[in-house]
């Protein structure tokens, strides 16, 4: 059964997704177009097993779904406002000075 996540959850879940580079290109790249596996490996330059990886944690996170399609499955964002969700972070993060990281992040590992 399929439930609506707390609102800090889901801003949880959806931080754990952008912290890791591949799932970012994931996402980005979902949020050109549908895709199968394959090609997302492929374009990303990671392997099939890695790139499967990446998918089920985006899965766990529900930001991305699955659609069969004949033998295949092809992946989607989970809601289209993901994709303006995304446009709009990028926008943000410009804002950042790109020679700066947070006090802590050699302690904590963040940034």
């Amino acid at each position: 059964m399929l439930t609506v996540a707390p609102e800090i959850e889901v801003l949880a879940r959806f931080g754990r997704a952008l912290a890791d580079p591949i799932r970012c290109q994931l996402l980005l790249a979902l949020r050109e177009a549908p895709a199968y596996p394959s090609d997302l490996a492929d374009a990303l330059g990671v392997s099939r097993t890695r790139l499967s990886n990446h998918l089920a944690c985006l899965r766990d996170c529900g930001l991305v779904v699955t659609v069969p399609d004949g033998r295949r499955t092809r992946y989607e964002l989970a809601d289209e406002r993901l994709g303006h969700a995304l446009d709009d972070l990028r926008t943000a993060v410009i804002a950042v000075e790109t020679d700066r990281t947070c006090a802590e992040a050699d302690e904590k590992g963040c940034c």
